[in-house]
């Protein structure tokens, strides 16, 4: 069983598509959240008509490979080529397709279980290179490399894109107040409207060299992001509004990143007392942030009662594996798995 962590992006997202960062360079602030991604996975017993299992949104039972609905658990198993049937189980803390990395989550959740199931251990960095691989180069999704990294990664990282293709990941070593207080002022809500990020990011990609002074204004952000956490007087308050001034610039590299319903969602967010906000991934839909005050957070939460508020926290260990030992007895077992939790 793997536990993955979705993901927040703060600052510096759209700069992490090599498109962009292999001419100009890259950076973005983000965490990972203590909201996951399960993924459970064992030999399937050789007594079925079908050879595998895949249980997601929806049950697949296949005799090959090449008869897999989903997308990325088929271009896994196409680069491990398992020689015995597998079942796989996905469960979300969050819905999918929402701007939190999910689909990201999902490929290093499963490629360090089907590691695991191996007996082999899986680095952060090698789980998130071979993540980033499946998707950009296997299944042609248009993806940046945030995600891929932070899922594995876990923590609050800056992360730094070279033109060479290196990537430099270093947390970030502030005031811990200053983090505290970021993580107490932070409120995120669901839309309700779900989207396929690739083909939102399609056109954003497409828009790249006619909105070159707007991307690299969202980089030089994530520096000036990092300098006002470690400034003593009110750091939330600017960072919540230099996320505004991402948000508005953001909004300007494609058509489909907002619309009429977001765009009153966050005002009504910004009416009731937000330093600011921003929807979260490739945009057009899924989860809005906001940063404000703790005491405006019940008026916002009034202001936007028609949607689903989730409470979180920051994550710091990326993806794990939970190691299941059918030694135990079931009252130790439940021990182990809640420690691992």
């Amino acid at each position: 069983i793997t536990r993955t962590p979705f993901r927040i992006s703060f600052f510096g997202g759209g700069t992490d598509y090599p498109a962009w960062y292999e001419e100009n360079g890259g950076a973005v602030l983000a965490t990972s959240i203590d909201k996951y991604c399960y993924i459970s996975i064992r030999y399937l017993p050789p007594f079925f008509e079908h050879l595998h299992r895949i249980v997601y949104s929806r049950v697949e039972h296949v005799t090959s490979i090449s008869e897999i609905k989903h997308p990325t658990v088929k271009a896994i198993l196409n680069e491990f080529k398992p020689e015995k049937g597998l079942e796989i189980h996905h469960d979300g803390d969050l819905p999918a397709r929402a701007g939190l990395g999910s689909s990201s989550s999902f490929a290093v959740g499963l490629l360090n279980a089907i590691n695991a199931l191996d007996g082999r251990r899986s680095s952060k960095q090698s789980l998130a290179e071979r993540a980033t691989y499946i998707e950009q180069k296997i299944m042609r999704e248009n993806v940046g490399c945030q995600d891929q990294i932070t899922t594995a990664h876990g923590g609050f990282n800056i992360i730094k894109f070279e033109p060479d293709g290196s990537k430099d990941i270093s947390p970030v070593i502030s005031n811990p107040i200053n983090i505290q207080h970021l993580s107490e002022s932070m409120m995120l809500f669901y839309t309700g409207v779900s989207r396929f990020a690739s083909e939102i990011a399609g056109e954003q990609l497409k828009n790249l060299n006619v909105r070159k002074l707007e991307l690299k204004q969202m980089y030089e952000m994530v520096e000036e992001g990092i300098k006002i956490l470690e400034r003593q007087t009110d750091p939330i308050k600017e960072f919540g509004k230099l996320l505004h001034e991402s948000w508005v610039l953001k909004r300007t590299l494609a058509k489909t990143i907002t619309n009429s319903k977001i765009n009153d969602i966050y005002d009504k967010g910004r009416e009731a007392g937000a330093y600011g906000g921003k929807l979260l991934g490739a945009c057009g839909g899924g989860f809005i942030l906001f940063i404000a005050p703790k005491d405006k957070h019940p008026k916002i939460k009034d202001a936007l009662s028609n949607l689903v508020y989730v409470n979180f926290k920051f994550d710091q260990g990326g993806s794990k594996v939970i190691v299941y030992d059918p030694e135990d007895t079931e009252s130790r077992q439940t021990d182990r798995l809640s420690d691992k939790f």
